[in-house]
């Protein structure tokens, strides 16, 4: 079995170091081309209408994409609020657009992805996540090493 690159970062140090490195990037945000250049550190929100810290709007098996990226249980897809493209014609709007959702941590973050992956969703799905690269990548040392509880993320979360 082919071991997944990001947990071969993590055994070795590599990832902890991007981590940081993707945070220092939020003191002069230009993660999209928009490269608005807040500091979203501080409390400032870029063009897409995100600050510091993580927002999500749904986290759910999703089956609306071809079978191959969905499987049997779904695609385990975390929606994310606000977005950097902001399109006239977006059908998320309340998402993209007004920001809808929740503030949540890494942590959260973490149990959330693994509730998806022990309800057997084929795969992690993030919706537009650009502009919160970093929040994410920073729960993925707590997801690997799977020391979550999912028992209050199910029902949270719909799932």
């Amino acid at each position: 079995m082919i071991t997944p690159s990001y947990i071969s970062l993590y055994k070795s140090g590599e990832l902890a170091l991007r981590i940081d490195k993707l945070f220092n990037i939020l003191k002069s945000c230009t993660l999209c081309p928009r490269a608005c250049k807040v500091n979203r550190l501080t409390g400032e929100s870029g063009f897409c209408g995100a600050g510091e810290k993580l927002k999500i709007a749904s986290a759910f098996p999703h089956f609306g994409e071809e079978p191959p990226l969905v499987g049997r249980n779904g695609s385990g897809t975390i929606f994310l609020s606000y977005c950097n493209l902001l399109c006239s014609f977006c059908q998320n709007y309340d998402i993209s657009h007004q920001g809808e959702g929740r503030e949540i941590s890494p942590g959260e973050l973490a149990t959330i992805m693994m509730a998806l992956q022990r309800h057997g969703c084929f795969n992690i799905n993030f919706v537009t996540p650009t502009h919160f690269t970093p929040q994410i990548i920073s729960a993925l040392p707590e997801a690997i090493e799977n020391r979550v509880d999912n028992s209050d993320c199910l029902e949270l979360w719909g799932i």
